[in-house]
């Protein structure tokens, strides 16, 4: 699903982001609509992951074997990173269409796409580490999908929102710099900094730790 919305988006005639009626050899727009296409599908992927647990009482069978909850935890996020990144690779043909039909060998950013696909798997990283943790509180499957959503949804423009308001306009640049936008727009013009990839990596370990803080509260 998230490729056939990418293709019909990006290489049809019916969509207004056509990369084919694009002037310059850019995957800009692809960059730009995959967060708002993952920041649906993966809360869809991580709804199930402890909710469907918790329906058919198999979450005291896993809590009572030899493993830990953080193993248990680790375990589910891997498992839905890997569809991601067999969704996201695939892409990478568009890329390489995009060189063929450039002018010249110069005229794709190359460092920019690297940055830019490095920016999509840190953001997918953080949103499956919210899904699980929204899966974690919810027995219901739907509820955990729409808290999973608006959280997401919350910490990728909700800061940007609020740097834009007049009561926080001393502070409006920390504010940014709190929301995964702000983080994901660097990356993306091929400039990897520390401090993104700390903020990416420190988030997605947060909820994975209040996920097991969780699981262990319901185990007691």
């Amino acid at each position: 699903a998230f490729l056939l919305i990418n293709s019909i988006i990006l290489w049809t005639e019916i969509s207004d982001f056509n990369l084919l009626e694009n002037p310059y050899a850019t995957m800009e727009t692809f960059f730009a609509i995959s967060p708002i296409i993952l920041l649906i599908f993966i809360p869809a992927l991580g709804m199930r992951t402890f909710s469907e647990e918790y329906n058919y009482g198999t979450i005291e069978t896993i809590i009572t074997k030899p493993i830990t909850i953080l193993q248990i935890i680790c375990v589910k996020f891997l498992s839905i990173i890997t569809l991601v990144l067999i969704s996201i690779i695939p892409t990478l043909i568009y890329a390489y269409t995009i060189f063929l039909l450039g002018e010249n060998l110069s005229s794709l950013d190359i460092g920019g796409i690297i940055g830019s696909y490095i920016g999509l798997i840190l953001l997918s990283c953080v949103i499956i580490s919210i899904s699980i943790f929204c899966s974690s509180i919810n027995n219901n499957q739907i509820i955990a999908f729409l808290s999973s959503i608006f959280l997401s949804i919350f910490i990728y423009y909700g800061f940007d929102v609020l740097s834009e308001l007049n009561t926080f306009q001393q502070i409006n640049y920390i504010i940014k710099k709190f929301g995964i936008m702000f983080h994901y727009n660097m990356i993306s013009k091929g400039v990897i900094i520390l401090s993104d990839l700390v903020y990416f990596i420190s988030v997605t370990i947060f909820f994975i730790k209040i996920t097991e803080h969780v699981i262990s509260k319901k185990q007691i």
